[in-house]
């Protein structure tokens, strides 16, 4: 999700021995209620003796909220409290993927065929004939998750270890919403060269590279030069993950209040990866008139030589007749600075530039913020298309491709900027829409470069 920072909200699991009798549960459970703990899941674990053995799942607002409401269980007759433990770092224990063979081993001829002496015969085929490891090995299917740890989510330059869950994450929804296997790659460097080196020398393991959580401006060096030095599907998803689900997200904007996003003049508010990404594939796109807002001189050369227009923030809302902002400045957007039927995406979660509401009132045609916005709607079905088409590039036709299919199935009863995450439909249907793309404009790799 776009800009996603760390909150102090936190999810605990409480333990509790309680007396098998009627009222106990009734009781634990409304003392949580009563001092502001939100109860989510409550299991069974077990039965023991005169007692069972329940978890249950609370919403605290920090660890001091939750001491509260262990003080307050403490003394209740017949709970007796086992344990607490942190609910996202329990489901972290042991990592979230791993690698797992395709094949049976029951037999010394298994290990034989899967092995030595029979894995010769393969060896042999794909050295006569390169291209055919994307027939006998899981290349075809295998994505490089990078990342050098500058610029995870919300959270800045934390370091590649600390970044590691997140690459993880990227990996569980390649695998559950596209079947692709993405393989975490941390680079402990932040030399652009070191990366770019790192990049090329291990790419021959994979089908597709995704740039991940690198800070700009490293990260447009860094993209650009592996596009020139490799000849197959590269693409930095803070920046092009994001303008595609930001582009399927103004496309029905505008429909829904009977406007042509080509026809409309945008400002993009803050212009670091995300920014620059959205200018690039809104140009692409067709959209002339681009307006964009950002502290950093060099950020508004790049839109300066896109063809944007850098203007001030004020000057910027007065112009702008479609606002986008990514700046992760809650509250940055006063209500005086909205025009009458402006558009505005107010992006950064958890607290946007300016609440929907406040922009609906203060005069706009439609607003909303980054919820629901996220970057997995776009980057599983894009890689999973670029891999069935064998492209050599992510080029903007195919990216437009994914907008557009993302955009057509969400609910225009509700307004709905984009549809479900989880919606299988929409990461089959833009794969389908990228593959088709990626062959209609030519971005097919010939067999006999590969």
């Amino acid at each position: 999700m776009l800009y996603e920072k760390s909150t102090d909200n936190l999810i605990k699991n409480l333990r509790c021995y309680i007396t098998d009798k009627p009222g106990y549960l009734g009781k634990l459970l409304t003392t949580i209620g009563m001092h502001g703990g939100n109860i989510g899941d409550l299991k069974l674990v077990k039965r023991a003796g005169q007692s069972n053995l329940r978890e249950i799942e609370i919403y605290v607002r920090d660890q001091q909220h939750m001491q509260n409401i262990l003080h307050a269980v403490g003394e209740l007759d017949g709970i007796q409290v086992d344990s607490v433990s942190d609910a996202v770092l329990d489901l972290h224990k042991g990592g979230k993927i791993a690698m797992q063979s395709r094949v049976t081993i029951d037999n010394a001829g298994d290990i034989r065929r899967i092995y030595t002496p029979g894995v010769a015969a393969v060896c042999r085929a794909i050295q006569k004939e390169p291209d055919l490891m994307y027939d006998y090995t899981y290349v075809r299917n295998a994505v490089a998750i990078v990342t050098n740890g500058t610029a995870i989510l919300g959270l800045g330059d934390i370091g590649v270890r600390a970044g590691m869950p997140v690459m993880e994450g990227k990996s569980v929804l390649f695998n559950k919403l596209v079947g692709i296997s993405g393989i975490p790659i941390l680079i402990d460097s932040k030399d652009i060269q070191t990366c770019i080196d790192t990049i090329v020398n291990i790419a021959p393991s994979f089908g597709a590279i995704k740039l991940e959580d690198f800070r700009a401006p490293e990260c447009f060096a860094i993209e650009e030069a592996l596009m020139q030095k490799l000849d197959m599907p590269i693409m930095h998803d803070d920046q092009h993950g994001t303008a595609t689900v930001v582009l399927a997200a103004l496309l029905n904007a505008t429909r829904y209040v009977g406007d042509d996003l080509r026809a409309l003049s945008v400002g993009i508010v803050g212009l670091g990866a995300a920014g620059n990404g959205i200018a690039r594939l809104l140009k692409a796109f067709g959209v002339e008139t681009i307006y964009g807002a950002d502290i950093n001189e060099e950020a508004k050369q790049r839109l300066s030589a896109m063809g944007g227009t850098p203007l001030t923030l004020i000057d910027l809302m007065q112009q702008a007749q479609v606002v986008v902002t990514t700046t992760g400045v809650p509250n940055l957007i006063k209500p005086e600075m909205i025009r009458h039927r402006q558009i505005i995406l107010a992006l950064s979660n958890p607290d946007p530039e300016i609440k929907p509401e406040l922009a609906i009132e203060a005069g706009a045609a439609f607003a909303a913020d980054g919820r629901g916005v996220n970057n997995a709607l776009a980057f599983p079905g894009i890689f999973k298309g670029a891999l069935n088409a064998r492209a050599s590039r992510i080029n903007n036709r195919m990216k437009i491709a994914a907008a557009q299919a993302i955009a057509s199935l969400a609910n225009s009863d509700r307004q709905e900027l984009v549809p479900a995450l989880l919606n299988p439909e929409v990461h089959q249907k833009v794969t389908e829409a990228v593959e088709r793309a990626a062959l209609e404009s030519g971005a097919v790799r010939k067999l006999s470069e590969m």
